[in-house]
């Protein structure tokens, strides 16, 4: 069970002797197609790191609306995001997971760190500058405005360690700017977040063009494999997937898209990179996609059938949401009470 985060502070001067365990905060748009990339990323690891942690995982709708979603799309999405979550194995006995919009102070916080963050910052952000590119000044201002968002949604509950891949480092490193400048001018008042960053499966790229990652917003759906597709088109889409020159079954810098490959079927394997190029060595390109097809599918049946099972039981989704807001909304506003005094904000107490 998660606690209040602000109680961790005189929690830890009285449990001297017991275990502590780091907290965790992570977050995932409810965008896409939920496809083998962002479990092989990002959730399998979240899973297998959630009796050892403190586990907050936030379904970011108000980070979703940088994309101007159909409201009805983006409902059904938030609905299928929870689906895949639970289904691969998240329990809600052993973490917390919400709507970020169901928790107002993720929205008062951004406001709130404004004060502490530059506009120069955000505009040398990678994503604001890829995203922005072209438009001008009819780029939406929340492209400008998403990483504050995402530094309140980490720091609000004196989070330790954020789950996320490499391309996410320099949004960490800007929060931690944001800490150590709130903490310098207010007071000591938010723990320093670390970014934790997977070295095997954190990266998982695109079948179709290696150079890319695996994408759920991606327009081709060659690009990923996808939880909702049948084992006849996971078993086509690896069939065709991109392979680099040459007849050995090895990964390097060279073999972007073998490497890419033999990383899927190592993470779902349990095999390392050497152990994968010595199971195939003498074989085929063919006889690698055929072996590695059936190794996806055995280990996404599982979870589609969960899965299905799952999206026919909105009221359960929607109750284990609202049950982890419940709880997340406790923590949150007793951070918030603190926040609001050290800023000196609000009516006087």
């Amino acid at each position: 069970m998660v606690t209040d985060a602000p109680a961790r502070a005189t929690d830890q001067a009285d449990a001297s002797t017991a275990e502590h365990k780091l907290r965790v905060f992570s977050g995932i748009q409810p965008s896409g197609n939920f496809h083998l990339g962002n479990y092989l990323g990002a959730v399998r690891n979240w899973v297998n790191q959630i009796d050892e942690s403190e586990s907050i995982f936030c379904i970011v709708d108000l980070h979703a609306l940088l994309n101007n979603p159909d409201p009805v799309v983006l409902q059904e999405q938030i609905v299928n995001l929870a689906s895949s979550l639970l289904a691969s194995g998240l329990d809600p006995d052993k973490c917390l997971l919400f709507v970020q919009s169901d928790v107002p102070a993720h929205s008062e916080l951004q406001w709130l760190l404004n004060a502490v963050t530059q506009f120069g910052e955000l505009r040398r952000m990678t994503q604001f500058k890829d995203k922005s590119a072209g438009k001008g000044d009819a780029v939406s201002a929340t492209v400008l405005n998403y990483p504050i968002l995402m530094a309140a949604d980490i720091i609000l509950y004196d989070t330790e360690k954020v789950p996320v891949g490499d391309d996410q480092r320099q949004h960490i490193e800007l929060t931690r700017d944001i800490v150590t400048r709130f903490n310098a001018r207010y007071g000591e008042t938010f723990v320093m977040p670390e970014a934790d960053i997977k070295t095997e499966g954190a990266r998982i790229m695109s079948l179709d063009d290696p150079t890319e990652k695996m994408s759920k917003s991606s327009p081709r759906e060659a690009s990923y494999i996808s939880f909702a597709d049948s084992p006849d088109v996971i078993r086509k889409k690896i069939r065709r997937a991109v392979t680099d020159s040459g007849d050995t079954i090895t990964a390097g810098d060279d073999k972007p898209a073998l490497t890419n490959l033999i990383q899927i079927y190592g993470s779902l394997s349990g095999k390392s990179t050497p152990e994968v190029e010595r199971h195939f060595e003498g074989k085929r390109y063919g006889d690698f996609k055929k072996e590695l097809a059936e190794v996806v599918v055995d280990s996404l049946t599982p979870i589609q059938d969960e899965l299905v099972r799952l999206k026919g039981d909105v009221p359960y989704i929607s109750g284990v949401l609202q049950q982890g807001a419940e709880r997340a909304s406790e923590a949150a506003e007793t951070k918030m009470r603190l926040v609001r005094d050290r800023m000196g904000i609000g009516r006087p107490r």
